[in-house]
């Protein structure tokens, strides 16, 4: 982009100076001129420290434009004080380029998946501002969040963890145990994301996604991550209560009584489970929130 030609007050009195007599004036006078132009320049550019360079430079433009003033009668050319207008137009980026440093974190984008295992579809990078979800495209984000091949495996490992806890034993231990656990997490999943991400969210025009809050200090931005499991954004891009994450789970819970061991069931336990999902959805939050800056820091990436 070519720096703008509007001419600063040197030129223009120069300009003005040469067309407005047809007598060259004496050569006092245009000493005169030149030095009080040359004291006023740095006025008419507030915010520029001028150099003993750039005030040599200028004097020594100021000579060579007083001399062929005087051989002339007309100014010289004006590339001197366009350099000068030049500094002038270049001297505010070394603050943009603060600026920018200062928000380096939101630069840092999400990814489908935390470290390859985890589905992470729902979040949001920081800083993004992306069209309401229509309902077909909440439906879609619950499917690809359930038949990803990162929540079988990510279902692998927490059928595993809650064998060798016995978190319920009446699945039993050995293969056969190990199917038994992973087949109701499994349904415990895709039931949630489907009641959070695409059902409840549809009925109450909530968006289902994370975004990522992504500057501030770790205590504040896990304040954020906590409370967006209470508080969500809607479609019309206001602010509501998250009916989606907390009757989503509510509806997970209870769904589980049809299909868990009757010493699982009841309302006790379903209260339970439930308490344990929306524990799960706080800590996924502070997971997806904390995730850019992990994978930048530790792994290099962005």
């Amino acid at each position: 982009m070519g720096l703008a030609t509007r001419p600063t007050g040197l030129e223009w009195r120069a300009k003005k100076s040469g067309r407005g007599t047809k007598r060259q004036p004496p050569e006092d006078m245009l000493r005169l001129i030149t030095v009080a132009a040359a004291g006023l320049l740095p006025l008419l550019a507030p915010g520029l420290v001028w150099s003993q360079t750039a005030l040599d430079h200028q004097k020594n433009e100021s000579s060579a434009q007083t001399q062929n003033f005087a051989n002339t009668g007309t100014p010289e050319s004006t590339a001197g004080i366009d350099a000068q207008v030049q500094m002038v137009k270049l001297t505010p980026l070394p603050l943009t380029l603060v600026a920018n440093d200062n928000r380096r974190n939101s630069d840092h984008k999400q990814t489908n998946r935390i470290l390859w295992v985890v589905p992470n579809f729902t979040a949001v990078s920081a800083d993004s501002e992306l069209p309401p979800l229509t309902t077909a495209g909440k439906f879609m984000l619950a499917t690809r969040d359930s038949v990803d091949y990162s929540n079988f495996t990510w279902t692998a490992i927490l059928a595993g963890q809650a064998m060798a806890t016995r978190s319920v034993p009446e699945f039993g231990m050995g293969m056969k145990g190990y199917g038994t656990y992973y087949w109701h997490l499994f349904v415990d999943g895709v039931s949630g994301n489907f009641f959070t991400e695409a059902i409840l969210p549809t009925i109450t025009h909530e968006d289902p996604r994370y975004y990522t809050l992504g500057h501030g200090n770790v205590f504040h931005r896990m304040g954020y991550a906590l409370s967006r499991t209470i508080f969500t954004k809607t479609d019309s891009g206001g602010r509501s209560f998250n009916w989606s994450m907390v009757g989503g789970n509510a509806f997970e819970a209870g769904l589980s009584n049809a299909y868990y061991p009757s010493q699982e069931r009841g309302v006790k336990q379903t209260a339970q489970n439930w308490g344990e999902q929306m524990e799960s959805s706080v800590l996924s939050n502070i997971a997806m929130e904390f995730w850019p800056d992990i994978r930048h820091t530790i792994l290099r990436r962005d």
